[in-house]
């Protein structure tokens, strides 16, 4: 039986998302529970929409994995969560088509990023959003936001180490929304390269503070060279926030 779970964790203390040898991640410690759970020798291998970074916290990451115990779906969350950390928990569990993959599946995927715009650093949110304390100009943040909304070669918003050949993607909503205390961004898209929300996002801010003016983003998409954007923005301020499949 193959179980879809929604999973959200605190990425503060993971070095990122997939299994490092002897590093503390997300899937080692979903892993051994499952492990511990089937009381098996092997470990249950477990699969996910994608990988986060170090820092990098997910509100709505989707994870899949092939099980032969008889747990009813509304247990699957209480199960696991008792021998999960609490720094990850299950949300939600449903059995899937075989068929289902946690990310070849994945239609679209959310982020955000949660930027502290109060003058001094707030303490308790200094491993969960950005602190940004100089003026910005968010009417022109949006305007530039606007130029990237679409299919393009992020080349330029993606880090240099990678391996991925094609670089094009669709982002279909890309807006920016004040909080209580400070700024929110929040990217749809068909799926995102290695720091390209990141990236996307110092260059916004970039932006904000008159570094580039919004019509320096056609030119750096154009441009195809990850020297032509701008810096890249801390982990610690995104959150994976949803992963949309079909029906």
């Amino acid at each position: 039986m193959r179980m879809k779970c929604t999973i959200s964790y605190d990425g503060h203390l993971f070095f990122g998302y997939q299994v490092q040898p002897g590093k503390r991640t997300v899937q080692d410690e979903l892993e051994k529970a499952l492990k511990t759970l089937h009381k098996s020798k092997e470990r249950i291998p477990v699969v996910s929409s994608g990988r986060t970074d170090s820092g990098v916290h997910a509100v709505g990451q989707t994870i899949h994995f092939d099980s032969t115990l008889s747990i009813p779906e509304a247990k699957w969350p209480y199960a696991l969560n008792a021998l999960l950390p609490d720094d990850i928990t299950v949300n939600k569990a449903e059995a899937v088509d075989e068929q289902f993959h946690a990310r070849f599946s994945a239609k679209r995927k959310e982020y955000r990023y949660l930027i502290d715009r109060g003058r001094h650093a707030d303490v308790f949110k200094r491993h969960y959003a950005y602190h940004v304390p100089y003026e910005l100009d968010t009417e022109k943040m949006k305007e530039a936001s606007d130029y990237l909304i679409g299919t393009h070669d992020f080349t330029s918003f993606c880090a240099v180490k990678t391996d991925v050949k094609d670089k094009v993607r669709t982002i279909y909503e890309l807006e920016w929304s004040e909080t209580d205390d400070g700024l929110q961004m929040r990217i749809v898209g068909s799926g995102f390269l290695y720091n390209m929300v990141r990236i996307i996002t110092g260059t916004l801010l970039d932006v904000g503070t008159g570094k580039f003016s919004p019509d320096d983003i056609g030119k750096m998409i154009a441009a195809q060279n990850r020297d032509a954007a701008g810096r890249t923005a801390p982990a610690h301020g995104l959150y994976l926030w949803n992963v949309i499949y079909d029906n």
